[in-house]
């Protein structure tokens, strides 16, 4: 039986999670099962799991964020490393924003909403992506700009799904 595209995603993906050694209990997920917002966050409205969208310009590496500098913006709550890196997106959040709303580029690829781990965030030509676990991210780093047309393309339909 031929498995399609989507389903040969979810079904690496499965297999990947299932063959490490973190315990399932362990996993933290950010976005909330059955949600339809186009913007991933946990069931308290945080974005990125804490981590500063900022930082992965600035400082090029994924950095939490610290509850005490936090910022609202479409309804999505941010948090930040540093006062200034809470002032650079205030100023021009969009910016900063994860595309795809914060869900997996490679999975947004594959037509299906995913979440995401926020260490595998990394800017590509002024943009903020992000992918699901390390297997989706190495996915997407073998075929980066073919990956990111695929989810340009399929966003518009996919940023309604349920998670």
């Amino acid at each position: 039986m031929q498995m399609k595209p989507v389903q040969g995603f979810a079904f690496a993906l499965l297999a990947f999670a299932i063959s490490t050694s973190v315990p399932h209990s362990a996993v933290v997920h950010a976005g909330v099962p059955g949600s339809t917002s186009a913007t991933n966050t946990d069931a308290g409205g945080l974005a990125l799991r804490g981590y500063d969208p900022v930082a992965y310009f600035s400082a090029g590496t994924p950095t939490p964020g610290i509850s005490t500098i936090s910022a609202v913006y479409d309804g999505a709550k941010y948090l930040f490393a540093t006062e200034a890196d809470k002032k650079l997106f205030m100023d021009n959040p969009r910016k900063y924003l994860p595309e795809f709303g914060g869900f997996c580029a490679v999975g947004t690829a594959y037509g299906q909403k995913v979440d995401t781990d926020p260490e595998t965030g990394v800017v590509v030509n002024g943009k903020l992506y992000l992918n699901n676990n390390a297997k989706a991210f190495a996915l997407f780093k073998n075929d980066t700009s073919g990956t990111i047309d695929r989810a340009e393309k399929n966003w518009p339909k996919v940023k309604d799904q349920a998670l």
